[in-house]
């Protein structure tokens, strides 16, 4: 008996690579091999199996450090034999869920309850102080509900639909290939498992019509630019009975014109002039919770940076908030009064006279140098 290959080699990871690593390279590989996107090749059919063969034993942490110890013969449990598509995709339900299911390979889920209702999409544009403290936002929507006429059936009244005579009601019909059973929706009933022979005239048989609603979302706290919020229960209801979709929420922060966020912090900048620089100041500045005062020393230089503890976004791990780092700009003034330039003009004196000794070694070097 040949020896198996390397299971983190079929899977292409490094053999320290993290179990969301791990899981995200299976899905794609599983993905790419899939029989229904290779009908009729036996080559994609066996790589399938063999990736769900090394996926069962390095998803797992007990059967990874065996297998990692001992190779295949000491992974207890090792060597699944996988018979069919439906018995991989159960096994390894945490990671092809319900939706692909469906949507990708047919939607053979085999005692699976009624199908959920559509999931939709909104956007949400909140201030930069919303997104430091939280805030609720109340959106209006256009989503399709059960039709008041037929109560979702898309049957007239004193009628009802009738199980489709081709799948049976399952909406799926099966062809076996290969060692798999492989399912696509029935052409007859497109899916639904049954037929309508005389649609509500309220909805054209759809089951469905478009209503606006008013929808409050609650933003928390420290959230972040593109975040995505779920609103359970707020998507579309579903025509066969089951649960009603989810309302996912993109959270668009607007730019601040004086703070700037990184992390968990806020970084803004001070515009101080020389004097204020060279003797030092106490300098006003604005938070997020208000306003604060910063001590500017003697001899600050353009670029200094001070922190305001506390004063930034609530952390991410639920604890406490960051900071707010205060960056100092030493403005160069463009315009000049008399009085002014009179009195830049007596301390550019001063300074030729009293050179410092940083300054003196600069220009004997610089006199040095054109005297060669």
């Amino acid at each position: 008996m040949s020896a198996k290959k390397d299971f983190y080699e079929i899977l292409g990871v490094a053999k320290d690579a993290s179990a969301e690593e791990i899981k995200k390279s299976y899905r794609k590989l599983a993905m790419k091999y899939h029989p229904d996107r290779n009908p009729g090749d036996k080559a994609a059919e066996a790589k399938f199996k063999e990736l769900a063969e090394a996926y069962e034993v390095l998803h797992d942490e007990q059967k990874r450090a065996h297998y990692d110890r001992f190779g295949n013969e000491g992974v207890p449990g090792q060597g699944q034999n996988f018979q069919n598509f439906e018995e991989i995709f159960s096994h390894f339900s945490d990671i092809f869920g319900g939706s692909m299911f469906d949507g990708i390979f047919g939607g053979m889920g085999g005692g699976r309850g009624p199908r959920s209702g559509a999931s939709l999409k909104c956007r949400v544009n909140i201030t930069f102080e919303e997104a430091a403290f939280g805030c609720a936002k109340t959106i209006e929507l256009k989503r399709n509900e059960l039709c008041e006429g037929c109560r979702g059936s898309g049957a007239a009244a004193g009628s009802k639909p009738k199980t489709c005579p081709a799948c049976g009601g399952r909406g799926q019909v099966y062809r076996n290939q290969g060692f798999f059973s492989i399912s696509t929706p029935c052409p007859q009933c497109r899916g639904e498992g049954a037929i309508i022979d005389k649609p509500c005239k309220t909805c054209n048989g759809a089951g469905m019509q478009p209503k606006t609603v008013r929808i409050r979302i609650n933003i928390p706290p420290g959230v972040e630019d593109g975040t995505r919020l779920r609103v359970a229960d707020e998507g579309e209801p579903s025509p066969a009975g089951g649960s009603r979709g989810d309302l996912y929420c993109y959270v668009f922060v607007e730019e601040h014109d004086f703070f700037q966020r990184q992390n968990d912090n806020v970084h803004c900048e001070i515009p101080i002039t020389f004097s204020q620089a060279a003797l030092g100041t106490e300098a006003e500045v604005p938070t997020l919770r208000g306003k604060a005062r910063v001590s500017i020393p003697t001899g600050t230089q353009s670029g200094t940076v001070f922190r305001l503890r506390g004063q930034g976004f609530p952390r991410r791990d639920g604890y406490g908030e960051g900071d707010q780092i205060v960056h100092v700009l030493v403005e160069t003034p463009r315009e000049l009064t008399g009085r002014q330039e009179a009195l830049f003009r007596e301390l550019a004196e001063i300074e030729q006279k009293h050179v410092s000794p940083r300054r003196k070694g600069f220009l004997e070097t610089l006199r040095k140098y054109f005297s060669e």
